[in-house]
C-alpha cells in the first residue's frame, strides 16, 4: 500500500477506507451467493475480492480466493466453500483492525506535521 500510494498519507487513508467498504460488501455478497447456491456468481465475487486483498498485500488470502474461484468453476468441493468465506471474513476483520490502527497513526502524524509547520511560520 505504501508503494502504491507513494507514502502519501491522504491517499493511504483513502485506500484504507475504500478497502474497508469493499470488504463489507464482499462479506455480505459472498455469504448471500453461497446461501443461495449461486456458485458461478460466488466465483466471480471471489475473483473481485481477490484483487482487493492482493492490493493490500494479503497474498495468502488472495491465493485462497483463487482456489475458491476455481472450485466454483468446476463445481467441486462445494461443501468447503463456507470455509473459504469464513477465512475471508476472519482475515479481513483482522486486517481492518490493523488498518484502522495504522490509519489512526497516519492521522496523528498529519496533525503533528501540520502543527510543526504552523510553529515554524
Amino acid at each position: 500500500m505504501k508503494t502504491m500510494s507513494g507514502e502519501d498519507p491522504e491517499l493511504m487513508t483513502e485506500m484504507i477506507e475504500i478497502f474497508i467498504a469493499q470488504v463489507e460488501e464482499f462479506k455480505n455478497d459472498l455469504q448471500t451467493l453461497h446461501d443461495k447456491g449461486e456458485y458461478s456468481e460466488l466465483g466471480k465475487m471471489a475473483h473481485k475480492a481477490k484483487s482487493s486483498v492482493a492490493i493490500m498485500g494479503m497474498e495468502v488470502l488472495a491465493d485462497k480466493l483463487k482456489e475458491l474461484e476455481l472450485l466454483t468453476k468446476e463445481n467441486k468441493k462445494t461443501e468447503s466453500f463456507q470455509n473459504y468465506i469464513s477465512l475471508f471474513n476472519s482475515e479481513c476483520d483482522e486486517a481492518i483492525v490493523e488498518l484502522k490502527h495504522f490509519q489512526n497513526n497516519i492521522d496523528l502524524s498529519k496533525i503533528h506535521h501540520h502543527a510543526t509547520n504552523k510553529k515554524s511560520k
